[in-house]
């Protein structure tokens, strides 16, 4: 499968901003009730040694201000997973993403 327009940019503002060791952008839209062929729904995991020192919240947040256009336009969830190299490398583990539960727009 090729990555999408959004993919491709959520890619390249996370590369560009965190300098990763490793990045991995997975596309759940498929998992949620969407329509087919939908870039709504995002994992991130985002190892890097610009989170060397911070806290989660502000890891979480500098992810979401250095994607805040794509989350106003176009990302309706997003999973934010963040890593310095030391700490993947004591746990290599990302959890899974919740079940979707529904209550899309496109139910109605």
């Amino acid at each position: 499968m090729t990555s999408g327009q959004v993919e491709l940019k959520i890619i390249e503002k996370l590369t560009n901003t965190f300098l990763p060791d490793i990045l991995d952008v997975v596309n759940e839209s498929s998992q949620h009730n969407v329509p087919e062929g939908s870039e709504s729904h995002f994992k991130v995991v985002v190892i890097a040694d610009a989170f060397k020192d911070q806290k989660l919240i502000q890891r979480h947040r500098a992810v979401n201000s250095c994607l805040s256009e794509e989350l106003k336009n176009d990302i309706h969830a997003l999973a934010i997973h963040t890593f310095t190299p030391k700490e993947w490398r004591e746990t290599a583990k990302v959890p899974l993403s919740p079940k979707c539960l529904g209550g899309s727009k496109f139910d109605r």
